[in-house]
């Protein structure tokens, strides 16, 4: 998999820009790659009817721009997962939200299929933040989650982050920005190959890049500072297995912070938290459901 570092960010289409729906439905999807209609109607206009979002998706459907495929579990309703057609990925390539995304690569139903659940999954945990910040007057919008950012880590690798997270925390006049990398956990790897995305970003905390021609190395200074001010804190959610499982997990990821010193060493500088899905859905990401990877008990995800 590849992908780009992150792209610039406009303002939330759920917060009340004047962008039509159907720009705004076509914009999420070369965004998050793949949403429901439900999930859109979440992420676009939470406080209207299904019956919106079902005429707009008609519309721009219709146009060309858009196409869908059954989700293989939908059982009760034809639930349906939609994507771009290769005419909407073509209106879409110069937005400016999108500058330096990787190609778009879902076109296709059969595409479409490969990557639904994983891709809807990171659409839900993006949507849990975006309610809470609703709920407590932050601010998390559509634009605020960048899907498949991509960093070099040196020797010529790079860690695919499932997502990054922009949030701002409202407090009268105060305002304070955070940032996550956010991982994507569907139980569908080995836990020992979860645990060892760790190492990855503690390779990418250190990774310094070099300055092209020199002769001798000259340090630039960490390679993430290009993009962020702060090392955005390393969030794990995780779901597709039962609660036994999932805490197996959990402390297989605690174990690495442990026993692998590189990471130890990270841990002491960057928040690392792990939460399940299903927790965050119910509680919000803002109440004590995230486990510190470091040690503790659980906690917001701010304070980790």
């Amino acid at each position: 998999m590849t992908a780009s570092a992150p792209a610039s960010r406009a303002p939330s289409a759920a917060s009340g820009t004047a962008e039509p729906l159907r720009h705004q439905v076509v914009a999420a999807l070369a965004q998050h790659r793949l949403a429901t209609t439900e999930q859109l109607r979440l992420m676009l206009r939470p406080g209207s009817s299904r019956q919106v979002m079902f005429r707009v998706l008609a519309k721009v459907r219709a146009a060309g721009l858009i196409n869908s495929t059954g989700l293989p579990d939908a059982r009760r309703d034809r639930t349906r997962a939609w994507f771009l057609t290769s005419e909407g990925v073509r209106l879409t390539r110069d937005l400016p939200v999108l500058r330096g995304r990787p190609p778009y690569s879902i076109t296709s139903a059969t595409a479409a299929s490969l990557k639904t659940h994983h891709t809807l999954a990171a659409v839900r945990g993006h949507l849990a933040f975006a309610a809470d910040a609703r709920r407590l007057g932050h601010e998390h919008g559509p634009w605020d989650w960048t899907p498949e950012v991509s960093h070099a880590i040196g020797e010529g690798e790079r860690i695919v982050a499932d997502a990054v997270m922009y949030y701002t925390l409202v407090n009268g006049e105060e305002r304070r920005k955070l940032r996550a990398f956010v991982e994507i956990d569907r139980s569908t790897m080995s836990s020992e190959r979860l645990a060892v995305k760790l190492i990855e970003y503690a390779r990418l905390f250190r990774y310094e890049a070099q300055p092209v021609g020199r002769r001798r190395p000259t340090s630039a200074g960490p390679g993430w500072l290009r993009w962020y001010p702060v090392f955005p804190r390393v969030l794990f959610v995780l779901t597709g297995a039962s609660r036994s499982r999932l805490d197996d997990r959990v402390s297989d990821l605690q174990a690495m912070v442990t026993q692998h010193p590189l990471v130890a060493a990270f841990s002491r500088e960057v928040p690392l938290g792990a939460a399940v899905l299903e927790d965050i859905e119910e509680h919000g990401p803002a109440e004590a459901v995230w486990v510190p990877l470091g040690g503790g008990v659980a906690r917001a995800w701010t304070e980790l």
